[in-house]
């Protein structure tokens, strides 16, 4: 598991604890001013910035700086990652903004995604043996992650085709065991995300017929922390921010100093700095806090969150007790709201990053 990207959605035994789950949870207890946090972390390339920054002595430097201390921990497996902060043993995770929506949100736990990191432009994609394109796919068995960001991309590219889910089967594959599923001559489908979809295609007859690439910007890459514990410590939300910008700008330049952050994190992550740089050619990074201030804003969001909340609500990942894709609400910048403003669960909070915009940190 150590060598590969992590970023898959929910497991099947995640799914149906959220199918038994009603929809708006327990009230949360009031979050207290506190000194430590704990942020979980799995490996993938948009993700590195944050293990690599508590190696390199950036987070301390932060945390100092606001009167905190800020631990970054480690989850081999993403499902569990997210669980764990959903249990309320991490105050922030790193996550997809679908599996924010489907599995804290839906749980009742009221989340807060105050870093907008990137969005997959190319990471995760369908492959096809013995195939020309998209379109023959039908009728096939695919193999991928259900109930995830594979699961929702497949949904995406099919409607591109005028296909529908029902015209394909799926088998719920791990992510350490797709590899080894597609290498199977009876395997001919498969969705997932880099560096297994590299393998896989690479593999004989395989071809890459559709990736992130064609629905930017909707399978978005985050940091989520507790609301409740942000708005009791809002020094962890801008020590967080500090963090982050700090980290990816060194991670961005062309210079040897950059080379050897860049370096460290495919090392952190079990890659090359090659295979590493390729993943990152792949995953479209918000450089700047203004770019990712200016995607949050933007109409596009709502639209992208409409469509992951539709799938989700259609997949049952709203639990048994939402009557409609409206049940979980979704905060949007500007004070807008997708879905029941009684009932908000998931909010796109800009704050510390138009802090880093303005130089205010």
């Amino acid at each position: 598991m150590a060598n590969w990207m992590s970023k898959t959605g929910l497991a099947v035994a995640t799914a149906a604890m959220l199918l038994t789950t009603s929809c708006g949870g327990g009230a949360q207890q009031n979050a207290a001013p506190r000194h430590d946090f704990s942020i979980g972390w799995s490996i993938y390339a948009g993700w590195m910035p944050w293990p690599y920054a508590q190696k390199a002595g950036i987070v301390k430097k932060w945390a100092d700086k606001y009167g905190v201390k800020i631990n970054f921990v480690q989850v081999n497996d993403y499902v569990e990652s997210v669980n764990q902060f959903n249990a309320g043993k991490l105050d922030g995770v790193t996550v997809t903004n679908m599996d924010a929506l489907t599995i804290p949100a839906a749980g009742g736990k009221d989340t807060s995604a105050i870093i907008l990191g990137d969005y997959s432009d190319g990471n995760d994609g369908i492959v096809l043996k013995n195939a020309s394109s998209l379109a023959d796919i039908k009728g096939r068995t695919v193999y991928l992650v259900e109930l995830s960001v594979s699961h929702y991309l497949l949904a995406r590219a099919l409607s591109t085709a005028g296909l529908q889910l029902s015209d394909v089967k799926t088998v719920n594959t791990s992510d350490a065991d797709i590899v080894g599923a597609f290498a199977n001559p009876a395997t001919t489908a498969a969705v997932t995300w880099n560096p297994q979809l590299t393998e896989l295609a690479k593999m004989p007859n395989a071809k890459l017929v559709f990736d992130s690439h064609q629905v930017p910007a909707e399978i978005l890459d985050l940091l989520a922390v507790d609301t409740a514990t942000l708005k009791a410590n809002p020094n962890l939300g801008k020590a967080l921010a500090g963090i982050w910008y700090e980290t990816i700008t060194l991670m961005q330049r062309k210079d040897a100093a950059g080379a050897a952050a860049r370096a460290e994190m495919a090392k952190m992550a079990g890659s090359t700095p090659q295979a590493f740089d390729a993943q990152l050619a792949t995953t479209h990074l918000y450089g700047t806090p203004q770019t990712a201030v200016a995607a949050l804003n933007a109409p596009a969001l709502a639209n992208t969150m409409i469509k992951v909340r539709d799938f989700s609500f259609a997949k049952g990942l709203f639990g048994s007790g939402a009557k409609s894709a409206d049940a979980v609400g979704i905060g949007l910048p500007g004070g807008k709201t997708l879905g029941d403003p009684k009932n908000v669960k998931l909010r796109f909070d800009p704050s510390f990053m138009e802090q880093a915009a303005a130089g205010k940190l």
